[in-house]
Protein backbone atom coordinates (compact mmCIF):
# COMPACT_ATOMS: atom_id res chain seq x y z
CA UNK A 1 0.00 0.00 0.00
CA UNK A 2 1.21 3.11 -1.18
CA UNK A 3 -1.05 6.08 -2.07
CA UNK A 4 -3.66 7.40 0.88
CA UNK A 5 -6.28 9.42 0.86
CA UNK A 6 -8.47 11.16 3.39
CA UNK A 7 -12.21 11.61 3.53
CA UNK A 8 -13.04 14.76 5.63
CA UNK A 9 -16.80 13.87 6.28
CA UNK A 10 -19.50 16.32 8.67
CA UNK A 11 -18.84 12.97 11.10
CA UNK A 12 -15.12 13.35 11.29
CA UNK A 13 -12.52 12.09 8.98
CA UNK A 14 -11.39 8.89 7.35
CA UNK A 15 -8.57 7.67 6.12
CA UNK A 16 -7.76 5.19 3.54
CA UNK A 17 -4.61 3.08 2.23
CA UNK A 18 -5.23 2.24 -1.32
CA UNK A 19 -3.46 -1.14 -2.98
CA UNK A 20 -1.24 -1.24 -5.25
CA UNK A 21 -2.42 -4.42 -6.70
CA UNK A 22 -5.31 -2.73 -7.97
CA UNK A 23 -3.28 -0.20 -10.21
CA UNK A 24 -6.44 0.86 -11.81
CA UNK A 25 -8.38 1.52 -9.00
CA UNK A 26 -6.01 3.30 -7.32
CA UNK A 27 -4.97 5.61 -10.42
CA UNK A 28 -8.60 6.18 -11.00
CA UNK A 29 -9.47 6.83 -7.68
CA UNK A 30 -6.48 9.00 -7.08
CA UNK A 31 -7.30 11.39 -10.10
CA UNK A 32 -10.54 11.78 -9.37
CA UNK A 33 -9.52 13.03 -5.53
CA UNK A 34 -6.61 15.41 -6.80
CA UNK A 35 -9.61 16.81 -9.43
CA UNK A 36 -12.05 17.54 -6.43
CA UNK A 37 -14.37 15.19 -7.78
CA UNK A 38 -15.59 13.80 -4.56
CA UNK A 39 -15.91 16.98 -3.09
CA UNK A 40 -19.57 18.05 -2.16
CA UNK A 41 -20.94 14.89 -2.80
CA UNK A 42 -22.41 12.72 -0.39
CA UNK A 43 -22.44 9.13 1.29
CA UNK A 44 -25.78 8.50 0.22
CA UNK A 45 -26.52 5.03 0.82
CA UNK A 46 -25.93 3.65 4.45
CA UNK A 47 -27.27 0.37 5.21
CA UNK A 48 -26.70 -0.62 8.98
CA UNK A 49 -24.22 -3.66 9.78
CA UNK A 50 -23.41 -3.59 6.27
CA UNK A 51 -21.65 -0.66 4.02
CA UNK A 52 -21.58 3.05 3.90
CA UNK A 53 -21.64 3.80 0.37
CA UNK A 54 -20.42 7.11 -1.43
CA UNK A 55 -19.53 8.79 -4.97
CA UNK A 56 -22.02 9.94 -6.95
CA UNK A 57 -21.86 13.31 -8.71
CA UNK A 58 -25.60 13.81 -8.36
CA UNK A 59 -25.89 13.77 -4.77
CA UNK A 60 -23.91 17.57 -4.61
CA UNK A 61 -26.39 19.94 -3.46
CA UNK A 62 -29.21 17.04 -4.25
CA UNK A 63 -32.35 18.33 -2.52
CA UNK A 64 -34.33 16.07 0.38
CA UNK A 65 -36.11 13.04 -1.56
CA UNK A 66 -33.96 13.09 -4.48
CA UNK A 67 -33.02 9.21 -5.09
CA UNK A 68 -28.92 8.72 -5.27
CA UNK A 69 -27.00 6.38 -6.89
CA UNK A 70 -27.09 6.40 -10.55
CA UNK A 71 -24.56 9.20 -11.37
CA UNK A 72 -20.71 9.05 -12.25
CA UNK A 73 -17.83 10.13 -14.53
CA UNK A 74 -18.76 8.16 -17.48
CA UNK A 75 -16.97 5.38 -17.48
CA UNK A 76 -16.35 1.86 -16.30
CA UNK A 77 -13.26 0.36 -14.70
CA UNK A 78 -12.22 -3.36 -15.89
CA UNK A 79 -12.65 -5.84 -12.68
CA UNK A 80 -9.57 -6.04 -10.59
CA UNK A 81 -10.95 -8.98 -7.61
CA UNK A 82 -7.91 -10.33 -6.55
CA UNK A 83 -10.27 -12.81 -3.88
CA UNK A 84 -9.05 -14.31 -1.84
CA UNK A 85 -5.90 -11.72 -1.20
CA UNK A 86 -8.56 -9.12 -0.51
CA UNK A 87 -11.65 -9.54 1.19
CA UNK A 88 -14.94 -8.00 2.47
CA UNK A 89 -13.37 -7.73 6.09
CA UNK A 90 -14.83 -4.32 7.78
CA UNK A 91 -13.23 -0.82 7.22
CA UNK A 92 -12.59 -2.81 3.28
CA UNK A 93 -12.81 0.01 0.37
CA UNK A 94 -14.57 -1.73 -2.21
CA UNK A 95 -16.09 -0.48 -5.71
CA UNK A 96 -19.41 -0.33 -6.19
CA UNK A 97 -21.25 -1.84 -9.47
CA UNK A 98 -24.33 -3.21 -11.46
CA UNK A 99 -25.39 -6.35 -11.01
CA UNK A 100 -24.29 -9.00 -12.77
CA UNK A 101 -27.47 -9.57 -15.27
CA UNK A 102 -26.47 -6.37 -16.58
CA UNK A 103 -22.50 -6.13 -16.20
CA UNK A 104 -21.40 -10.11 -16.54
CA UNK A 105 -17.89 -8.47 -16.32
CA UNK A 106 -18.08 -6.85 -13.12
CA UNK A 107 -16.64 -3.75 -14.47
CA UNK A 108 -16.68 -0.89 -11.49
CA UNK A 109 -18.26 2.33 -11.36
CA UNK A 110 -16.11 4.71 -12.33
CA UNK A 111 -16.46 6.47 -8.96
CA UNK A 112 -19.12 4.96 -6.82
CA UNK A 113 -17.20 2.94 -3.88
CA UNK A 114 -18.00 1.57 -0.20
CA UNK A 115 -16.63 1.04 2.76
CA UNK A 116 -17.87 -2.41 4.77
CA UNK A 117 -18.97 -2.63 8.06
CA UNK A 118 -20.81 -6.03 8.17
CA UNK A 119 -21.06 -7.92 11.32
CA UNK A 120 -18.92 -10.51 12.92
CA UNK A 121 -19.75 -14.58 12.71
CA UNK A 122 -19.18 -17.57 14.40
CA UNK A 123 -17.42 -20.40 13.00
CA UNK A 124 -20.41 -22.54 12.65
CA UNK A 125 -22.00 -19.62 10.92
CA UNK A 126 -18.75 -19.70 8.62
CA UNK A 127 -19.24 -23.08 7.73
CA UNK A 128 -23.13 -23.39 6.74
CA UNK A 129 -21.73 -20.38 4.25
CA UNK A 130 -19.36 -22.42 2.68
CA UNK A 131 -21.95 -24.72 1.68
CA UNK A 132 -23.67 -22.47 0.18
CA UNK A 133 -21.02 -20.98 -1.46
CA UNK A 134 -20.38 -24.65 -2.86
CA UNK A 135 -24.17 -24.96 -4.25
CA UNK A 136 -23.64 -21.40 -5.95
CA UNK A 137 -20.58 -23.02 -7.64
CA UNK A 138 -22.55 -26.42 -8.65
CA UNK A 139 -25.57 -23.82 -10.16
CA UNK A 140 -23.44 -21.81 -11.96
CA UNK A 141 -21.88 -24.89 -13.63
CA UNK A 142 -25.02 -26.71 -14.05
CA UNK A 143 -26.66 -22.87 -15.44
CA UNK A 144 -23.20 -23.02 -18.03
CA UNK A 145 -24.13 -26.24 -19.14
CA UNK A 146 -27.91 -25.65 -20.10
CA UNK A 147 -26.63 -22.70 -21.51
CA UNK A 148 -24.07 -24.76 -24.13
CA UNK A 149 -27.53 -26.99 -24.56
CA UNK A 150 -29.59 -24.09 -24.76
CA UNK A 151 -31.12 -24.97 -28.50
CA UNK A 152 -31.28 -28.63 -27.60
CA UNK A 153 -33.44 -27.97 -25.03
CA UNK A 154 -35.75 -25.74 -26.81
CA UNK A 155 -36.40 -28.30 -29.09
CA UNK A 156 -37.20 -30.94 -26.75
CA UNK A 157 -39.93 -28.60 -25.30
CA UNK A 158 -41.46 -27.96 -28.80
CA UNK A 159 -41.54 -31.30 -29.48
CA UNK A 160 -42.98 -32.07 -25.58
CA UNK A 161 -40.33 -34.88 -25.50
CA UNK A 162 -40.54 -34.82 -21.56
CA UNK A 163 -38.52 -38.49 -21.83
CA UNK A 164 -35.64 -37.08 -23.26
CA UNK A 165 -35.62 -33.77 -21.43
CA UNK A 166 -35.18 -35.23 -17.84
CA UNK A 167 -32.30 -38.09 -20.16
CA UNK A 168 -30.87 -34.80 -20.90
CA UNK A 169 -31.11 -33.42 -17.33
CA UNK A 170 -29.44 -36.38 -16.03
CA UNK A 171 -26.44 -35.64 -17.82
CA UNK A 172 -25.58 -32.57 -17.35
CA UNK A 173 -26.37 -32.88 -13.59
CA UNK A 174 -23.82 -36.09 -13.70
CA UNK A 175 -21.22 -33.67 -15.77
CA UNK A 176 -21.81 -31.15 -13.33
CA UNK A 177 -21.04 -33.31 -10.47
CA UNK A 178 -18.08 -34.69 -11.89
CA UNK A 179 -16.70 -30.87 -13.13
CA UNK A 180 -17.39 -29.81 -9.38
CA UNK A 181 -15.13 -32.90 -8.33
CA UNK A 182 -11.77 -31.22 -10.31
CA UNK A 183 -12.73 -28.15 -8.92
CA UNK A 184 -11.26 -26.78 -5.50
CA UNK A 185 -14.28 -26.66 -3.11
CA UNK A 186 -15.33 -23.01 -2.17
CA UNK A 187 -13.27 -22.33 1.53
CA UNK A 188 -12.32 -19.43 3.62
CA UNK A 189 -8.74 -18.59 4.28
CA UNK A 190 -7.59 -18.96 7.56
CA UNK A 191 -7.32 -14.69 7.67
CA UNK A 192 -10.53 -14.10 6.44
CA UNK A 193 -11.85 -17.15 9.13
CA UNK A 194 -9.83 -14.53 11.92
CA UNK A 195 -10.98 -11.20 10.43
CA UNK A 196 -14.56 -12.59 9.78
CA UNK A 197 -14.95 -13.93 13.43
CA UNK A 198 -13.43 -11.06 15.00
CA UNK A 199 -13.80 -7.92 13.57
CA UNK A 200 -16.68 -8.85 10.95
CA UNK A 201 -17.38 -7.80 7.83
CA UNK A 202 -19.96 -8.81 4.68
CA UNK A 203 -18.32 -12.25 3.44
CA UNK A 204 -21.31 -13.11 0.94
CA UNK A 205 -19.60 -10.12 -1.28
CA UNK A 206 -16.34 -11.98 -1.74
CA UNK A 207 -15.16 -12.14 -5.49
CA UNK A 208 -18.21 -10.12 -6.15
CA UNK A 209 -16.71 -6.94 -5.86
CA UNK A 210 -13.24 -5.18 -6.62
CA UNK A 211 -11.38 -4.29 -2.89
CA UNK A 212 -8.85 -1.56 -3.88
CA UNK A 213 -8.05 -0.67 -0.28
CA UNK A 214 -9.27 0.28 3.55
CA UNK A 215 -9.34 1.88 6.28
CA UNK A 216 -6.51 2.54 8.07
CA UNK A 217 -7.75 5.44 10.52
CA UNK A 218 -12.00 6.52 11.64
CA UNK A 219 -13.37 2.92 11.83
CA UNK A 220 -15.15 4.59 14.84
CA UNK A 221 -16.18 7.68 11.97
CA UNK A 222 -17.63 4.78 9.86
CA UNK A 223 -19.24 2.73 12.53
CA UNK A 224 -21.25 6.47 13.59
CA UNK A 225 -22.35 6.97 9.83
CA UNK A 226 -23.69 3.03 9.56
CA UNK A 227 -25.89 4.07 12.39
CA UNK A 228 -27.36 7.03 10.88
CA UNK A 229 -31.11 7.48 10.27
CA UNK A 230 -32.33 6.78 6.50
CA UNK A 231 -34.93 7.76 4.30
CA UNK A 232 -35.77 5.95 1.12
CA UNK A 233 -33.31 5.12 -0.77
CA UNK A 234 -30.96 4.36 2.54
CA UNK A 235 -30.47 7.86 1.90
CA UNK A 236 -29.53 9.24 5.38
CA UNK A 237 -32.04 12.19 6.81
CA UNK A 238 -29.11 14.56 7.64
CA UNK A 239 -27.05 15.02 4.85
CA UNK A 240 -23.59 13.92 5.36
CA UNK A 241 -20.73 15.25 2.82
CA UNK A 242 -17.63 14.46 1.81
CA UNK A 243 -14.42 16.43 0.83
CA UNK A 244 -11.12 14.12 -0.27
CA UNK A 245 -7.63 14.80 -0.09
CA UNK A 246 -4.49 12.57 -1.17
CA UNK A 247 -2.09 12.53 2.19
CA UNK A 248 0.66 9.97 0.89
Amino acid sequence: MSAKVKLHTSEGDIVIALYDETPQHRDNFLKLVKEGFYNGTLFHRVIKDFMIQGGDPDSIGAPAGKMLGTGGPGYDIPAEILYPQFFHKRGALSAARLGDDMNPERASSGSQFYIVWGQKYNSGQLRQMEKQMQMQQEQSVFDGLVAKHRAEIIQLRKNRDHAALQELQDQLNAETHALCQEMPAPRFTPEQIEAYTTIGGTPHLDGQYTVFGEVLEGLDIVERIQKCETSRGDRPKKDISITAEVIE
